[in-house]
C-alpha cells in the first residue's frame, strides 16, 4: 500500500479510504447509469465522441455542418439525432476564443470548458466559434462498419439531415435530399446482399484504398482508409487531419477481441494490417503516449500505445494458434490449449475470435 503523505499525517485510515472511493464514484455512477443514456465526450477541437449509441459515433460540428461516423443502432437514431443538434447548437452559440495553440494545454485550468457544455480546443475553430452563421444539420454519415450496432440508425439519421447541391442527385424525399451517406462500395454490397434498408445504402462510394471528401470541412481535410479483410471486406478508417483524430470502427475495439465476421470477407491479417495502417497515421505526444487520439467502435478513447498492445494481443494471438495447427490441432483442440488464456481477463470470451482466427489460417 502506498505510503500516506505528509497531508495525511494524523487523519483517521478509514477518511482517506472513503475520500479515494469518492474519487472512484463518478466512475461507478456512470457505469450503473450508461444503459440506454448517450454521453458525449469533447476529443479534440471540433471533434466530439458519442458514447451509448450501441456503437460510438464521432461527430465532427462546425460551420459547415456536421459529420457522423457511422450512425449507432436503430434503437438510439432519436437519441442521436437530438444529442448531435445539442453538439451543434453549443458550438454555434459558443463565443469566439482565437489562438495559436493546438489543444487543451493551451487554456489555463477552468477557463475553456465553460465556453460550451462539451468544451473545445483548437484554432482550426476559430472560423467556426466565430462565425455567426447558424449550424447546417447534419450533411454528411461515413459509414466505416457494417454492424447493425453502427449502420442501423442511417436510415432515421440521414433522414434528418439534409445535403445541399444544384440539382437532385441522391434521394429526393420532398423538397429536401437527406444527408449523404459515404462508405466502400463493399458496404454498399453487403447491404444489398444482407437486404438493409435502402435508406440506409450510401449514397457515394469509393472502391481505391483511400478517399478524401471533396472540400474542406469543418476546417479540415477528413480522409476515409478502406481496411481490407478486416472485421469485414467492408471496413473504414476515417482520419481527421488537423484535429488528428482517428475514427476506427470495429477494426480496434480495445475492451474486447476482434469480431471478425469471416463470412463477409473478414480476417485476422486483415485485422492486423488495419491496426498498422492506424500506427502508421498516428504520431505519439510523447514516448508513444497521447499525440493522435483513436476513436474505437466501441470502449475508451485511446492513442497510439493503446492500439499497438491491441495490435500486439492480436499478433501474438495469431502466432499461437498457427503453431497448433502447424502441430496437427484440430479447432477444438486448439480451444481447449486456451491460447488466448493470459489475455481474457481483458478481452472477455474469445471463442468466437478463436473460430475467426482459425478460420483465417485454414480457410475452413
Amino acid at each position: 500500500m502506498k505510503a500516506r503523505t505528509r497531508a495525511d499525517q494524523g487523519r483517521p485510515l478509514h477518511l482517506i479510504i472513503v475520500a479515494v472511493a469518492g474519487l472512484l464514484l463518478p466512475v461507478a455512477t456512470w457505469a450503473q447509469q450508461a444503459g440506454d443514456e448517450l454521453h458525449v465526450l469533447p476529443v479534440r477541437g471540433n471533434v466530439f465522441m458519442i458514447v451509448g449509441a450501441g456503437s460510438n459515433i464521432t461527430v465532427s460540428a462546425g460551420i459547415d455542418g456536421q459529420v457522423l461516423v457511422d450512425a449507432g443502432s436503430a434503437a438510439m437514431a432519436d437519441k442521436v439525432i437530438k444529442t448531435v443538434a445539442e453538439i451543434g447548437a453549443s458550438v454555434a452559440g459558443g463565443p469566439a476564443r482565437l489562438t495559436t495553440c493546438v489543444g487543451p494545454p493551451c487554456y489555463q485550468p477552468g477557463t475553456w470548458g465553460p465556453l460550451t457544455p462539451f468544451g473545445f480546443a483548437s484554432p482550426s475553430y476559430n472560423a467556426v466559434i466565430a462565425s455567426p452563421r447558424a449550424m447546417k444539420p447534419i450533411r454528411w454519415i461515413l459509414q466505416a462498419t457494417l454492424d447493425p450496432d453502427h449502420s442501423g440508425g442511417a436510415p432515421k439519421i440521414a433522414a434528418a439531415g439534409v445535403t445541399y447541391n444544384g440539382g437532385e442527385a441522391g434521394r429526393l424525399v420532398g423538397n429536401t435530399i437527406p444527408a449523404t451517406i459515404i462508405g466502400h462500395e463493399n458496404i454498399l454490397k453487403r447491404m444489398t446482399e444482407l437486404k438493409y434498408p435502402e435508406e440506409g445504402w450510401p449514397t457515394e462510394t469509393y472502391y481505391i484504398p483511400s478517399h478524401k471528401l471533396s472540400q474542406y470541412v469543418n476546417g479540415e481535410g477528413i480522409q476515409l482508409y478502406h481496411a481490407p479483410n478486416a472485421i469485414t471486406d467492408a471496413d473504414s478508417i476515417v482520419y481527421f487531419r488537423f484535429s488528428d483524430v482517428i475514427s476506427a470502427g470495429d477494426v480496434f475495439t480495445p475492451g474486447r477481441y476482434p469480431m471478425i465476421d469471416t463470412a463477409k470477407g473478414g480476417s485476422v491479417q486483415g485485422v492486423l494490417d488495419g491496426l498498422n495502417k492506424i500506427i502508421d497515421l498516428t504520431f505519439p505526444e510523447f514516448r508513444h503516449q497521447g499525440g493522435t487520439l483513436v476513436i474505437p467502435g466501441h470502449g475508451r478513447l485511446g492513442d497510439v500505445s493503446d492500439v499497438a498492445i491491441y495490435r500486439n494481443m492480436v499478433e501474438v494471438i495469431r502466432d499461437r494458434i498457427q503453431d497448433l495447427i502447424k502441430d496437427g490441432k484440430s479447432l477444438q483442440q486448439i480451444k481447449v490449449a486456451r491460447p488466448t488464456l493470459d489475455y481474457d481477463g481483458i478481452y472477455g470470451s474469445p471463442d468466437r475470435f478463436i473460430d475467426a482466427v482459425y478460420q483465417s489460417l485454414t480457410n475452413k
